[in-house]
């Protein structure tokens, strides 16, 4: 019998409440310089290719602040349903779209109204009606069941206290031979409980 990892004893509401004032300083100050790296700079140590960023507006790319490039980990095709976990500023999810096509869709999820606001107005920007971004939290997904082909992710899942609870919903989401794609951090060594209860490591 397999037994799932406890999940690490931290207040979430205030995990959530810190991780959203930090990436809403991302949305609205990219410039103002961060201890990660971020926007075009950022996309380029990850390796996305100069093909993937053509069309898409600045403003995405500026606060683009991932840690991995999901688009090296397979295709998206034309007409695929994508869900993005933690949409930010929306660059995967508008680069998603334009690999998708207007046959496709995509569904960018975020908790901070600041990302969501920028995400959208880059969609509109970026003539994308097929790109929408929806609030909420990834661990409780604004999706229907079996509805994504693919489900993308950068440096979100790290941010999740219920690991497992977040991959079961996934699973609830993707349809039945759904793939996910996801960037993310790992360690090689146990994080000690002290640090796990710890806010700014959360965050940092």
């Amino acid at each position: 019998m397999t037994v799932a990892p406890p999940v690490p004893n931290v207040d979430v509401d205030e995990l959530r409440g810190e991780i959203q004032k930090e990436y809403a300083s991302v949305a609205e100050n990219p410039d103002k310089g961060f201890h990660f790296h971020t926007g075009r700079k950022l996309a380029g140590i990850l390796g996305y290719s100069p093909s993937l960023l053509e069309g898409i507006p600045e403003a995405a790319i500026e606060s683009f602040a991932g840690t991995g490039n999901p688009f090296s980990l397979g295709e998206i095709a034309e007409g695929e349903k994508v869900v993005d976990l933690g949409s930010g500023a929306g660059i995967d999810s508008l680069i998603a779209g334009k690999l998708a096509g207007y046959t496709g869709q995509v569904i960018g999820i975020d908790m901070t109204p600041e990302m969501i606001g920028k995400a959208r107005l880059a969609a509109a920007a970026a003539g994308m009606g097929h790109v929408e971004f929806r609030q909420g939290f990834i661990e409780s997904l604004p999706v229907e069941d079996g509805w994504a082909d693919v489900i993308i992710s950068n440096g979100v899942v790290n941010l999740a206290p219920d690991k497992v609870g977040l991959f079961r919903e996934m699973n609830r989401a993707l349809k039945p031979g759904g793939r996910l794609q996801i960037g993310d951090i790992m360690v090689q060594k146990a994080v000690p409980d002290g640090a796990k209860q710890d806010i700014d490591l959360w965050k940092g």
